[in-house]
Order: structure tokens, then sequence, then C-alpha cells
């Protein structure tokens, strides 16, 4: 049978996805793009905000255009937070928790399990080991996204990750070494190592271990060329861990740090575990110590009780940063979260304005940071897709600037140097040195 699957979300997600695809190819089921004819549709949604379950909402109704009579299975985050909502969707067959996401392909296996709308959803904070299995590809050719920690202890006012993830989970220290080899063995010259609270990993296995820990053992062995990191804390990037980074031969110079804002009084409000001043004073630290090092950051704009001053001390305080680029989401209230009751709430047509405004910012500072390496040269991993506008081989350095440049396609998967020869609005441009 032909199965489409589609993922929203973030990188654990797509890992989430990369499992379940392996699975169900075990079992023989034909894999095919989600916009064509498929028997079985599998969506893995997203609910951090409610455009993420829109656009879950949108592909299912898609996939009932595509065959009404297949099999329509969601499952994910939405999933997990609302699957009455989910059942009642003409067309929906299947909605599958996080906890049994797992167990899909055996469902998909016995069909005799199946009922009409049913639901196969528990609550996923007794969960307390995170589940991992072998995997040997990822939909990349060149990068594996590899999830080693799941689930968030934190406490977020504004956050619904704990509420549909759990609790935080890691998975074992041997495990991730050895699924290191079989990526590393089957050709993948980077892996990006990801989470949805990343920097807490290692501390709920027996004996505790630490994201810095197992880092420093990758290194050791030499597992892999090239290692990255999907999403750090601010607050767990220690002194240690920047030494290690400053040394590394490895781990790329690339860190993405949340802030989520730059005034002290919505910090405080949103529950988040430092100040501007700590964040300012991290950022100029990895800048100055850490070479050619890439920073990004997340920002939410149009949170309960952000007025235009604490929006404008918001601006004024990344214009002043040496970060690189940034990841901008208006404000979504989710029910179950203590900031869906929070008064001061900003209208919509505010909240798309400053949105825009961020994200004009970080053009700038893209733009700005790429320029920084014009003429220079640049290790960059040879991707495999060419770029669809141009024709031109891509790749990305690694620090995290994407770069088009002439070459065949026995450079693919390679890390070769290239030279930065123009730089056009957040268009980068090189030739291959040889």
């Amino acid at each position: 049978m032909r199965v489409a699957i589609a993922t929203l979300g973030c990188k654990a997600n797509q890992y989430d996805s990369a499992l379940i695809q392996e699975s169900l190819e075990k079992r023989d089921f034909e894999l095919v793009p989600f916009s064509q004819l498929a028997e079985i549709y599998i969506i893995n949604t997203c609910t951090v905000t409610s455009r993420a379950d829109f656009q879950c909402r949108q592909l299912i109704r898609r996939a009932y255009r595509n065959n009404p009579k297949a099999k329509i299975i969601v499952t994910g985050c939405y999933a997990q937070s609302a699957p009455e909502e989910l059942k009642k969707i003409p067309g929906v067959t299947l909605v599958v928790g996080n906890s049994e996401k797992w167990e899909i392909a055996r469902l998909l296996s016995e069909p005799e399990k199946f009922s009409p709308s049913e639901i196969i959803v528990s609550p996923i904070e007794e969960e307390s080991v995170l589940y991992f299995q072998e995997i040997n590809k990822f939909s990349s050719r060149t990068r594996f996204f590899l999830k080693i920690q799941d689930g968030c202890n934190s406490q977020c006012s504004y956050c619904i990750v704990p509420l549909v993830r759990g609790k935080s989970r890691s998975m074992p220290l041997s495990a991730v070494l050895e699924q290191l080899q079989i990526i590393s063995g089957s050709g993948y010259q980077e892996v990006v190592l990801t989470g949805i609270h990343l920097g807490t990993y290692g501390l709920d296995l027996s004996p505790p271990f630490s994201l810095l820990k197992l880092l420093q053992e990758i290194e050791r062995q030499k597992l892999i060329t090239r290692v990255r990191l999907s999403s750090i804390e601010p607050n767990e990037v220690t002194s240690e861990f920047i030494e290690f980074l400053s040394d590394s031969k490895i781990v790329c110079p690339h860190l993405h740090l949340p802030l989520q804002s730059g005034d002290d009084s919505i910090l405080q409000k949103m529950n988040r575990p430092y100040t501007t001043k700590n964040f300012q004073t991290l950022v100029e630290k990895l800048a100055s110590t850490i070479k050619d090092i890439c920073l990004g950051t997340d920002v939410i704009v149009g949170f309960p009780g952000e007025g235009e001053q604490e929006f404008n001390q918001t601006v004024k305080f990344i214009e002043k940063l040496p970060i690189s680029y940034l990841h901008v989401f208006p404000f979504s209230p989710r029910k179950g979260t203590p900031a869906f009751n929070f008064s001061g709430k900003v209208p919509n047509f505010i909240v798309k304005k400053r949105a825009e405004h961020l994200r004009n910012l970080s053009k700038k500072k893209r733009e700005n940071f790429y320029q920084l390496y014009l003429n220079k040269n640049l290790p960059v991993l040879v991707e495999a897709k060419r770029d669809q506008k141009t024709g031109l081989l891509k790749g990305l350095s690694r620090n995290y600037i994407p770069i088009l440049f002439g070459g065949g396609e026995e450079k693919i998967n390679q890390e070769i140097t290239v030279q930065i020869t123009s730089v056009n609005n957040e268009e980068v441009r090189g030739e291959v040195i040889k």
C-alpha cells in the first residue's frame, strides 16, 4: 500500500517522521510524496501556535480531496492536545498520540484493528523513558537530524510543549554513540543533535550525564565529520561549554539561543530564567571567544502586556547584539498555559506590524553577517539537491551560511572549500577552491 507522510513543526518531529517512515518501509509499505495519490496519509502535527493547528487541518482536507477513500492518520502534538477536535474532521480515520506514534506501522499492518474515527492517545505525563530505535536514513542525504532528548520540565507561561511532549527524557549515551556510528557509516557528513529541551540532555539518566560530556565524547571518538546543535537555552551555556566549543574541530560554530523578548518585564511574565543583561553578556562572550560563530535567536512578538515601550526596548536590544538572524513568532495563546488568560492582549494588526519590523531587522542582520565573509574561504558541505532557481550547487558552511556555487555532481556530500565572491541581500555565491 502507498503511504504519504507530512510533517509540521520542529526538527524533533522530522526525526519522529523518519522513524515512522523507516518502520513502514520495513513492513513493505511504499512511501510516496504527500502530493501524490496514496491509500494512507499520515500527518505528524505541531501545536505550538494556532497557525500550526490551521496548517494541520489544511493537510487533512487536502489528503481527503486527493483520495476520499484513504485512511488519514493524525499524530503528533496537535493529536496529543485535541484528539476529539481532530476526530470530528471528515476523513480522519485515526488519531494517535505522541506515546503511540511508534505503533503506527504495526496498526497499519493489522487493518482489523481499525474502527471508525478511533482515538489512541494516552497521558504523555506518564512517559519516563525516551523511545528510540535504530534508524539508517533521513530525508536529507547529507545532514541527519538525530533526536537525543524529548519533553521539557520548564514552565514558560506561553508554552504548551510540556503538556504535549511530557517530561524531559534522554537517549542513553551508548545508544547515541552507536547511532552516530550508523549515521556516519551510512555516508552522512553532518548530524544535527536535536531535542525539545536539548540542554537538559542526560540529566534524567542513571547516572546523570550532560550534553557537554556527550559532545566531548563524540569529539574524542571522532564519530562524524560535523556536529550541529539545534537549539539550546541561554542559561545552559556555561563557561566550560564555551571553552569546549572554541577548541572543537567537530562541533559547528553555530548556536541558536532563544531570547523571546528584549524587555525584562516581559521576560518575567514569560517565566524565562534569565535577564537581558545575562543574555547580552553570554552573546558577547560567545562572539568574542568562538571564531566565526553564527548566533541565531527566537523572538515572540505581541505577548500580553507588550506595549510600544516594551517592543521598542526589544528592537534596540537586538540591534546592538552580535546576532546573525532571528526567528520571529507572533504570540499565540495556547489553552492550558498561564498566558492564555493573561490580560493586555495586543491587537492582531499591531502584532503583524511588529513581526514584520523584526523580520526586516533579521534580514539586515543576516546580510551583515554574510558580508563579513566576502572574499573569505569557508568549509562547505555540498547538499544533494541543486538550487531550483539557478541550477547551481548549494551547500552549508559550518557557521550556517548557505552558499551557491558551480560544480559537478561528484562534489555532492563532500566538505569542500568555497570562497565567497558575492553577497546580494540574502543570496551568497562563491567559487570552489581547488
